[in-house]
């Protein structure tokens, strides 16, 4: 094994040689210079700039008498005073070579120039004429640069990838994203890239160069630059590029025969590492061109950029106790991600599935020890789980993310669907209402617009239950829902159906040739949801933008090509119980309305009476007793479309006692009373 390197912050070891750090293990600057190279040079420089001045003063026929002493005493009054300069304003502040040295640079070569005028003045025909010494300031600053610039060159040559290795590569984009992957290429010795051209649609680029690469063109002449510079693969770096765009560029490229590489964009960088163990500074460094990944089926269906306030989202995370529910999920484990990065005082995770735990914990930590206190393995069906987690917990804020998803499975077995999504969440809120929760999000779905399955009516009643109890409480303790369709890569989503079957070497089994989903990624939906959670208010449901609906055959076909299966066989199955040809994020009589955001809409609730606590109690009764499936179908299909009741307006529900107008009882004394499962 090879022996482990000392940290570059360690002290040197007492009695011994200073540990010498290994430039390839720490990251290394590739500017590194001998020490005191970077003074010698300068120096020279200053000794060459008052040469040139006066040789051309003397062929300009210019009297600089004395000529040779006068010169002589210059040049080494500019040295010392290079060194001077060097030590006071330059060791140590800035790599050589970088834009961080100019300023420095300049500010040095700027005061010397005026000592040297100054003492040009004065002196009596010792120095250099006062002309002269100005001239020598602007001819060393320029001599300063230009060697600089020139050693960037040098260093570029040496390092840049060669041989067979290196795949000759286009790059897609000559903004920050192209910018950023051809230093990438040419900073990393071991690159297997090396860039022959930039394309990019901008008029105001063409003929722009980055890092000594052009722009030969637009997108459209990938076809003929690739002709010209012998590429053989294509890297798409413009993270916000339009789905067409992408769609065109992957098409002409496998034509070509290309293959394509994906610069990530910021977002997706910074959740490398887990959010609650940094990694080291350099980590993103070291990994290089390692960075590029292949296509994605959501680089197909676009990336947009989301732009969230962060400050506002700060403003109610960081310090707060937090609980997520279903932090195993898709949509859980992300969030709990989201949330880290600022900092809560408790991220309280809960869910019944260990092995989901286990790997949120690692994606947030590195290490999934399962000893955290944070850490809680529990149903929130069982009968006294969820007033026990509020009770030790006390969290500020609940994200509830916990719900059964498979419209068909939910389907069949409504009673199931009843006592997750809309019991559970009652529950929730009960214990939230009692435990002085400031903010509950309840996270909904596109399928409680307009329901016509026991999914969306179960997500409509969990919606309309939360506006009741936020409704019924102070403005300052907001209760909201979050609805968006579908996420893709989510667990047991479509993606996964697919791949299997194409390993499998199965037909792709798509319902119909005209069903449309709504689809976005799992950190699209994230981001906004924690940004709803800033704007929301009690009584809302907040829609989050999905984009336009894709149609699932064209999804499928395009998902094998990335697979790797150019044309895919397609079966139709049929229409299910319960499912809509396409799907719509606003209900009847729903307005889009966007105040705050505009990928957010606000949308109000009709809200149900409290009292229908009470039915949920006496309904979950029956569920418990035998599979009352068609029983709790019906209800929930008359409730989630019930109107706005009288009582939907009351007082907030107190520990241990009933609401007024008959509403249902609340508290861990309710649970006894009513042997309610929560």
């Amino acid at each position: 094994m090879r022996p482990s390197s000392p940290s570059a912050g360690s002290p040197p070891a007492r009695g011994g040689a200073a540990p010498q750090w290994r430039e390839r293990e720490i990251g290394g600057s590739r500017l590194h210079l001998p020490h005191g190279a970077t003074a010698a040079l300068d120096s020279a420089m200053w000794a060459l700039a008052v040469m040139i001045v006066a040789v051309l003063s003397l062929t300009a026929g210019i009297d600089t008498r004395p000529e040779g002493i006068g010169v002589t005493l210059t040049a080494l009054l500019a040295v010392v005073l290079q060194i001077v300069g060097y030590l006071a304003f330059l060791r140590g502040r800035a790599r050589f070579a970088t834009i961080d040295e100019i300023p420095s640079v300049l500010l040095t070569d700027v005061v010397i120039a005026v000592v040297l005028s100054a003492f040009s003045g004065l002196s009596t025909g010792l120095l250099l004429p006062l002309r002269d010494s100005i001239l020598s300031g602007g001819c060393a600053l320029t001599l300063h640069l230009a060697c600089r610039w020139l050693y960037l060159r040098v260093v570029e040559a040496r390092q840049r990838p060669v041989g067979r290795r290196a795949r000759r590569t286009i790059i897609m984009g000559a903004g920050h994203g192209g910018a950023m992957a051809i230093s990438l290429m040419q900073n990393d010795p071991s690159s297997p890239y090396t860039p022959v051209a930039l394309l990019d649609d901008d008029p105001a680029k063409r003929h722009l160069r980055l890092s000594g690469v052009r722009v030969l063109g637009p997108w459209r002449a990938l076809a003929q630059v690739s002709r010209e510079t012998n590429a053989d693969l294509v890297l798409l770096a413009v993270p916000s590029a339009r789905p067409e765009e992408v769609d065109g560029v992957v098409t002409r490229a496998r034509e070509l025969g290309l293959e394509i590489r994906v610069m990530p964009s910021a977002e997706e960088l910074m959740g490398l590492a887990p959010s609650l163990a940094p990694a080291p500074a350099s980590a993103i460094a070291q990994r290089g061109t390692g960075i590029f990944r292949p296509l994605e089926l959501s680089d197909l269906l676009g990336r947009r950029a989301i732009d969230t306030d962060v400050d506002a989202i700060a403003s109610y995370l960081t310090g707060e106790r937090v609980l997520v529910t279903g932090a195993g999920g898709s949509i859980g484990a992300q969030l709990c991600h989201e949330i880290a990065k600022y900092r809560p005082e408790r991220l309280i995770l809960v869910d019944r599935d260990e092995s989901a735990l286990h790997a949120v914990q690692l994606s947030l930590d590195g290490k999934a020890m399962l000893d955290s206190p944070d850490l809680i393995l529990g149903d929130l069906r069982t009968p006294g789980f969820i007033s026990g987690l509020f009770d030790e917990a006390h969290p500020t804020i609940v994200f509830h993310a916990a719900a059964l998803k498979h419209l068909t499975l939910t389907e069949r077995f409504p009673e199931e669907a009843f006592l997750t999504n809309v019991a559970a969440t009652s529950d929730l809120l009960t214990a939230a209402t009692g435990h002085d929760v400031r903010l509950f999000i309840n996270i909904s779905t596109d399928k409680a617009a307009d329901p016509t399955s026991v999914l969306g009516h179960s997500k409509r009643i969990a919606e309309r239950l939360t506006a009741a109890v936020g409704m019924s409480l102070p403005a300052e303790r907001r209760f909201i829902s979050v609805r968006f369709g579908n996420v893709l890569g989510s667990r047991g989503s479509v993606l996964h159906t697919f791949a299997s079957q194409l390993e499998r070497g199965l037909p792709l089994t798509v319902t119909d040739p005209h069903m449309e989903r709504f689809f976005m990624s799992i950190n699209e939906a994230c981001q906004l949801v924690l940004q709803a959670g800033a704007l929301g208010r009690s009584g809302e449901v907040l829609v989050l933008d999905m984009g336009e609906p894709h149609n699932i055959e064209s999804l499928a076909r395009r998902f094998a090509t990335l697979m790797g299966y150019d044309e895919p066989h397609v079966a139709y199955t049929r229409v299910r119980p319960g499912e809509k040809m396409t799907e719509s994020l606003f209900g009847a009589g729903e307005t889009d309305r966007r105040p705050w955001h505009p990928l957010i809409s606000h949308v109000d609730v009709a809200a149900l009476g409290l009292g229908t606590l009470r039915e949920i109690d006496d309904l979950r009764l029956h569920s418990e007793w035998g599979r009352q499936g068609e029983l709790v179908r019906r209800w929930m299909t008359g409730m989630s479309q019930a109107p706005i009741p009288e009582d939907a307006s009351v007082r907030p529900p107190k520990e241990g006692a009933a609401h007024d107008r008959g509403g249902a009882p609340t508290g861990r004394g309710a649970v006894e009373r009513t042997g309610a499962t929560t």
